[in-house]
C-alpha cells in the first residue's frame, strides 16, 4: 500500500470560478504541473476529491462534468503532469449523502481502488471541508491560500482540537514544505 496526497480540485489545482462549470473556464494554478509530477516522483498516488453540487443544483450535468475533468486530465498532460484519478460528489450539501467532503467514502472508494494507505496520506485543499475530511481520517491537511484559502484562515484558527500541518501559499509551496519535511 501506498501513501496519497488527496488534493481538491477548485481553488488548489485550478483558478476557483464560482460554480465551474464548463470545460473551457479550466485554467492551471501556476506550478501545479511541476508540484504533482514532485509528489508523483516522492512515490505518492494523486487523487483529486471534490464536491461538485453544480450538479444537485442544476448548473451542469454529470456529462459536463466529465468534460470538465477530461479538460483538467489534458491540461495536466500538456504539462507532463498527471493524478491517478478523479472522485466527485455530485450531491447537494443538505443530501444526507456519505460523499459529500467532509465525509468519508470517496476517500474510501480510492484506497480500496488505489491500494492506497490513509495512514500515509495527506489532503492538500483551499476549505474547511478538504480539513476536517482529512481530520476525519485521521491524516494530516495542508490549507492552501489559492480559491477560498484567505477566507478559511481565521476560522480555522479558532479551532482548537485541529490544526492543519501547514498553511501554504500554493500547492508547489505545499509540496515543498512536503518534500522537505520528508527528509
Amino acid at each position: 500500500m501506498r501513501p496519497a496526497i488527496f488534493l481538491d480540485r477548485d481553488g488548489t489545482l485550478n483558478v476557483e470560478v464560482h460554480y465551474l462549470r464548463r470545460p473551457e473556464q479550466i485554467r492551471l494554478i501556476d506550478g501545479v504541473p511541476q508540484a504533482l509530477n514532485a509528489l508523483r516522483a516522492a512515490g505518492y498516488a494523486l487523487v483529486v476529491i471534490t464536491n461538485q453540487s453544480g450538479i444537485a443544483r442544476g448548473y451542469f450535468d454529470h456529462g459536463t462534468l466529465g468534460a470538465i475533468h477530461a479538460t483538467l486530465v489534458s491540461a495536466l498532460a500538456d504539462h507532463g503532469a498527471s493524478v491517478d484519478a478523479i472522485y466527485a460528489c455530485p450531491h447537494h450539501p443538505d443530501d444526507a449523502c456519505t460523499c459529500r467532503k467532509p465525509r468519508s467514502d470517496l476517500y474510501h472508494q480510492a484506497a480500496r481502488e488505489h491500494d492506497l494507505d490513509l495512514s500515509r496520506s495527506l489532503m492538500i485543499g483551499d476549505k474547511d471541508t478538504d480539513l476536517l475530511a482529512a481530520k476525519n481520517l485521521g491524516m494530516e491537511s495542508i490549507l492552501v491560500r489559492t480559491g477560498y484559502g484567505p477566507e478559511y484562515l481565521a476560522q480555522i484558527a479558532a479551532w482548537p482540537d485541529y490544526q492543519p500541518a501547514y498553511i501554504a501559499n500554493d500547492l508547489a509551496d505545499a509540496t515543498r514544505w512536503l518534500l522537505a519535511r520528508a527528509r
